[in-house]
């Protein structure tokens, strides 16, 4: 079966892997079409990428999330002419309206992608293309279950199966020397917990920084660190000298991707504690599954898709109760054996469900699913 991926995301050189893994069943043959650069971020070359073939294109609107489209597409789908053209964008999405007019002028089978958790009337022409979308497309992938659930509540018929958008790389998220590692950060204590992604209100931030006041104040040997930039960074440095924890606390604003792999070591503990708002609630938390493979133990709210990505591995609190962050967190620094388990089934959780492999043997299926169907 051949197929051809439009993927924005795939500028990253990581999330490529998917494609290698494709590639490399003998019943697959899978090409990709990708912007020369998505926003500020240029495409990441590889040694892998001679393996298959790659499309790069000077898009409009680079960065703009369902507005871009691809110049000389028509051109490229005839080129490379697909046994199935597989989407990687939203269903109210331009690029997806532009795709789906070439494929169905060709009579190629086609799917689309969605994370959209939430319910939405899209104001037109997104509602007019989200419809085009569900009307003539084969089947779709959901990244998360209220995604799929919400194509089921538009009354979208064709095959759907939740699939997360890329796998974890286990070449990359495993446990490394923490002492060694944490040294050459700065960071202090015995027991670490840890926060990585953006420093937004609607991450939770806030309830992070209010359970962890009485916990560093009381406990010296206990130590936090917090990954990531945005616009309450202000906030957390107020919050440190405010409360004096200053030697307990440290904070990396930016590493480059492929040091994900040693911050994820720096922590015994990550937390993700996301609160929904009216437009937005957690679509799955990579860095849940990123950091569980690396021998942390993870605890989330529950928002979104939170509870279904950590699962019987780790601990699951409800959004905005800080009290119940704070429970939490305390529970796994006095139970020792309990923090073992929950490391190791994080680990068990990752490898059987969220690894690349995983990822790329599920979506092989579901080609194939859709290949019956139409062939």
């Amino acid at each position: 079966m051949r197929v051809l991926m439009i993927s924005k995301a795939c500028v990253t050189a990581a999330y490529r892997t998917k494609l290698v893994l494709l590639n490399g069943y003998s019943d697959l043959a899978v090409g990709l079409v990708v912007p020369t650069r998505w926003g500020s971020l240029p495409f990441e070359a590889d040694a892998s990428d001679d393996k298959y073939p790659i499309y790069r294109v000077d898009i409009p609107l680079s960065g703009h999330n369902h507005f871009h489209w691809y110049p000389r597409l028509s051109r490229i789908i005839e080129e490379f002419r697909p046994d199935l053209l597989h989407i990687d964008e939203e269903p109210y999405s331009v690029v997806t309206w532009q795709a789906l007019r070439i494929a169905r002028r060709l009579g190629i089978p086609s799917l689309f992608f969605t994370w959209q958790n939430i319910y939405k009337n899209y104001p037109y022409p997104f509602s007019a293309m989200e419809r085009y979308a569900h009307r003539y497309t084969v089947g779709a992938i959901a990244g998360n279950q209220e995604a799929e659930e919400i194509l089921r509540h538009k009354q979208y018929r064709q095959p759907t199966v939740v699939i997360p958008q890329f796998g974890t790389d286990l070449s990359l998220f495993h446990p490394r020397d923490r002492a060694a590692i944490r040294s050459r950060y700065g960071v202090n204590g015995s027991f670490v917990v840890g926060y990585v992604g953006r420093l937004v209100e609607e991450k939770g931030i806030a309830d992070l920084l209010t359970a962890m006041t009485p916990l560093l104040r009381e406990d010296k040997e206990m130590g936090l660190v917090i990954v990531g930039r945005g616009p309450m960074a202000d906030q957390v440095d107020h919050w440190k000298d405010q409360e004096h924890v200053g030697e307990q606390v440290t904070q990396v604003p930016w590493v480059a991707s492929d040091a994900m792999g040693d911050v994820m070591n720096l922590m015994d503990v990550l937390v993700l504690p996301s609160r929904t708002t009216p437009r937005w609630k957690e679509q799955f938390g990579r860095v849940l599954t990123e950091a569980m493979a690396s021998g942390d133990v993870v605890i989330g709210s529950d928002s979104g898709e939170i509870p279904h990505v950590i699962g019987d591995a780790g601990l699951v609190f409800p959004e905005g109760d800080a009290m119940a962050l704070k429970a939490a967190i305390e529970r796994l620094r006095r139970e020792p054996e309990e923090f073992a388990r929950l490391r190791r089934r994080g680990m068990e959780r990752v490898g059987a469900q969220y690894t690349q492999d995983v990822i790329a043997q599920r979506t092989r299926e579901f080609y194939h699913v859709l290949g019956g169907l139409t062939g």
